[in-house]
């Protein structure tokens, strides 16, 4: 994580007890990290990194009207937290930039960071003062999910602003989030560092990383994944959409190399949007399924032939779809494939025309309306042509045709 946001690597590291008393964490003390936390600097979406470090976890507190309840499975558990300077100026810039978090543990494999989980949890310092001088900080804790966090925070600038505007004093301390009730509730007073007495774990040895051969700078560096800013860059220049980018951003397992192998191969910007379409739909469809277990039967030049296929106009977009999810289950041509299962549209304007003929035939008063000028009558023919050919004959074709014969 430190070597990907590009922080300061600790060479010592030391685990320190933070004092103090609290139901989640009765034995008085927390194993954490003070002076010498793993990671000193970074930045993530222009947001600039403080420190990240290891600590406990401590146990889950769940707060009722009158009493509360005190969860143990997790306490001890070992996290990560990542802290930032105070640079963040709105709930949105919050929200985003919690976001991008997500994106980027997953991409590392540092986690699955789901939020509803409890794999990742987001604590919002906010403060308000007037002509950039920050007032007292309140902590709004446990935030499960990126909503959450920013309407807390909408809520409590609104709130620390009713209370100064009336000539009263902000109280530094510690706030839930009542989602039901949509608003922040005290839970403890904030004490300031030193009233943790912090001091170094006399249990636990000191740590020298560059000792340990697997935590060194370079071989950190020389195995890191893709990072999803730079893969945006990368897909954005192949052609995806920014909000389409956004989908393939935690693909750790390289199955979209599938789209991206195969718009190397495809120079039409038509051709490149079905292929683009048919990975945001039913390629990442699959790998939400089934996790992409038989996306190796397609090929990327297969996959640019059926692109090929649907933009001269010989399937349809329904048709493609479907020749698509033949290839994704048994490879093959996807040319084959279409004629195997009768798919491939009918261009031929002779073999249309009679087609045409016999709908205009059969539906004498939709086609008078048409020449009365009701011209939505003329979609309800060409429906009544693709059932004729049993969804063989090309629309735009055979549209075409009987507008020239209904005149």
């Amino acid at each position: 994580m430190g070597t990907s946001v590009g922080g300061t690597l600790a060479d010592f590291t030391e685990f320190d007890r933070k004092n103090y008393f609290y139901p989640d964490i009765p034995k008085g003390y927390q194993i954490s990290q003070y002076q010498y936390p793993l990671i000193k600097g970074g930045t993530l979406k222009g947001v600039e990194i403080t420190r990240v470090h290891l600590e406990e976890d401590t146990a889950r507190s769940y707060h009722k009207e009158d009493y509360s309840l005190i969860d143990f499975n997790r306490a001890g558990v070992p996290l990560m937290e990542l802290v930032t300077e105070p640079v963040i100026h709105s709930a949105k810039e919050a929200g985003d930039f919690a976001r991008e978090l997500q994106i980027l543990l997953r991409t590392l494999r540092a986690g699955e960071a789901n939020m509803e989980k409890g794999q990742m949890r987001i604590e919002a310092n906010i403060s308000v003062g007037k002509e950039g001088k920050r007032g007292t900080k309140v902590e709004v804790k446990n935030l499960n999910s990126f909503r959450s966090v920013e309407r807390a925070i909408e809520y409590e600038v609104n709130r620390q602003i009713e209370l100064l505007e009336k000539g009263e004093k902000v109280v530094q301390e510690t706030r839930g989030w009542d989602e039901v009730g949509q608003k922040t509730f005290s839970q403890r007073l904030k004490e300031e560092s030193h009233d943790y007495r912090y001091f170094p774990d006399p249990d636990l040895p000191k740590l020298h990383l560059s000792e340990i051969p697997d935590m060194r700078e370079e071989v950190l560096k020389s195995e890191l994944p893709e990072l999803p800013w730079l893969r945006r860059e990368r897909l954005a220049k192949l052609g995806f959409s920014a909000e389409s980018v956004e989908v393939f951003l935690t693909d750790t397992e390289g199955l979209f190399s599938l789209p991206e192998k195969t718009l190397e191969l495809v120079k039409d910007e038509k051709e490149r949007e079905v292929v683009i379409n048919l990975s945001i739909t039913n390629l990442f469809a699959h790998i939400k399924q089934d996790g992409g277990a038989k996306i190796k039967n397609i090929l990327p030049g297969a996959f640019a032939k059926l692109a090929v296929l649907r933009v001269s106009g010989l399937l349809s977009s329904s048709a493609a779809v479907a020749v698509f999810e033949s290839m994704y289950e048994k490879g093959g041509d996807p040319e084959s494939l279409a004629r195997e299962k009768g798919l491939i549209q009918q261009s031929d304007s002779k073999a249309l025309e009679s087609i045409a003929d016999a709908v205009i035939s059969k539906n004498p008063t939709v086609a008078a309306e048409y020449r009365g000028g009701k011209l939505a009558s003329l979609q309800f023919l060409v429906g009544q042509g693709m059932r004729e050919s049993k969804g063989s004959a090309n629309p735009g074709v055979l549209r075409r045709i009987l507008e020239e014969k209904l005149k």
